[in-house]
């Protein structure tokens, strides 16, 4: 077979063009329990290993699993939010394989009766709908430790902590194209599983997962290539350089007459390529069998309808009503969606009496950049809605400039005081007079007949650097609109 390496230049665009790639995503996503899918076993991040396990999640002979109702529940709500239809009836199985990780030497999964198929969410603005083939529950395995220990001699330590905790596993149809559509739609369905809180979607702690497949087929061509799957993309922009790369390599083996083997890859992020792990097992590989120590799962119409009607408003809703109600922009409310959190905080802020477009900019500007610069999240914004509510109408009308606004604004992240008592604090309120403002005019106007005769010849760009250097004189207390008038009255 036909090598490619790393080192080989990118494939020649006219090359590239000939090929469309296909990409599906199988994502696992640690539900949000306190407790284990089969046990009562804590599933709390960070305890020290080997602490959270009894004879159940341990596979000691003789015990016997009982299904988390909070782990299906969860699981159903990520199913409706997805556009997935809940099965009445679905059911686990033994998914058999040997390894270390996997105590009881099988993992309980869902293969032929999952609890939910045929789903779909979109991206880029409901430009692409992707497809999802089903959602179903199993537990999640050990996990393998290799690194950060003092012995010399290389061994592999076991956490199994981590065995047992429920996983829902959400898988694609192949309906991506390009890598970018795969990081938006990974990015979709992050926001949609962290709105409807089933999951803290924590990719450094595991609790997000993806492994890709990929394939290219000449364009036109309705028969899909020879898949591989792609493993270890532990974040968005590692799955974006990984797929980018796997297209590469498999149109340079097609193109130098070899053929794709399917196969499992992993991702060597230090390298910026893919190594061969394994040939890609199929289905029988496992020796799947119904689950003999549970029973099926069954899902009444009123179950499913009650968590139904607990979901929230999801992002796309949320984005749409923003722009209605709020006369944002579109962007403004891409922005102010991120997560559900910062949606409400901006709603706060509205209800607490500030117009929607300057509640939108302050927070844009002021308050994202005060919560990235000190490392904190909106949750913990030293600054509340109302607070900041209070700031943006004193603004809004006039009361003090919008450069005084933003010295307050420090001021208010910094200490957590109030608008009102900073301004009075530091004599910030009181304005420049209407005939202090023509004084500082007058004068400037006076300094620089050059750039009067640039303004009366038509340069309209001129007229800013008065405003600002009239504003500079004023030590930005006075009004904006009011140096603008009076300046127009002196220039004409």
């Amino acid at each position: 077979m036909a090598k490619f390496t790393p080192e080989e230049t990118s494939i020649a665009p006219e090359v590239l063009a000939k090929y469309e790639p296909v990409i599906g995503l199988e994502v696992h996503v640690q539900l949000l329990t306190r407790t284990k899918i089969f046990c009562g076993c804590s599933t709390r991040f960070g305890d020290p290993p080997n602490t959270n396990v009894c004879p159940v999640c341990l596979g000691l002979p003789g015990t016997l699993p009982v299904l988390n109702k909070r782990a299906v529940e969860m699981a159903m709500r990520a199913s409706l939010a997805l556009n997935c239809t809940v099965h009445e009836h679905s059911r686990f199985a033994r998914k058999n394989y040997f390894y270390p990780d996997l105590p009881k030497g099988y993992q309980i999964s869902q293969y032929e009766s999952p609890l939910a198929t045929g789903g779909w969410l979109e991206v880029g603005g409901a430009i692409r709908r992707i497809g999802i083939t089903r959602l179903h529950l199993e537990e999640d395995a050990a996990k393998n430790l290799h690194e950060g220990f003092a012995q010399s001699t290389q061994k592999t330590y076991i956490d199994y902590n981590r065995c047992g905790t429920p996983l829902s596993e959400i898988v694609s149809e192949p309906d991506m194209r390009t890598p970018e559509e795969a990081y938006a739609y990974l990015t979709t369905l992050r926001q949609i599983l962290l709105y409807t809180g089933v999951s803290d979607c924590n990719m450094e702690e595991g609790s997000l997962r993806c492994d890709a497949n990929v394939s290219v087929r000449q364009r036109g061509s309705k028969e899909f290539g020879t898949k591989v799957e792609v493993k270890n993309l532990n974040s968005f922009r590692y799955l974006q350089k990984a797929l980018e790369y796997e297209i590469d390599r498999h149109i340079g083996v097609l193109e130098s007459g070899g053929r794709i083997s399917q196969e499992t890859r992993l991702w060597n992020q230090a390298e910026s390529h893919t190594v061969s792990m394994r040939s890609k097992e199929k289905a029988h590989d496992y020796r799947y069998f119904p689950e003999p120590d549970l029973l099926p799962v069954h899902v009444s119409a009123a179950w499913r309808d009650e968590i139904l009607r607990t979901l929230p408003e999801l992002p796309e809703a949320k984005r749409a009503r923003f722009v209605s109600s709020y006369d944002i922009t579109p962007y403004d409310a891409e922005v102010l969606t991120t997560s559900r959190t910062l949606a409400d905080y901006f709603e706060a802020v509205v209800k607490a009496g500030a117009p929607g477009k300057a509640a939108a900019n302050w927070m844009q500007t002021e308050l994202l950049r005060g919560l990235k610069d000190s490392g904190k999240e909106i949750n913990a914004s030293p600054v509340a809605p109302a607070a900041l509510a209070e700031l943006v109408k004193l603004v809004e009308s006039a009361k003090i400039t919008g450069a005084i606004g933003k010295k307050v604004f420090a001021t208010m992240f910094e200490s957590g005081r109030g608008a009102a008592e900073i301004i009075a604090a530091e004599g910030l309120g009181a304005q420049v007079s209407a005939a202090a403002i023509e004084q500082a005019a007058r004068e400037i106007i006076a300094k620089d007949p050059a750039n009067v005769a640039k303004f009366k010849a038509g340069n309209e760009g001129v007229f800013k650097f008065f405003v600002g250097q009239v504003m500079k004189a004023t030590r930005g207390q006075a009004s904006p609109q009011a140096v603008s008038d009076i300046l127009r009255k002196l220039l004409f």
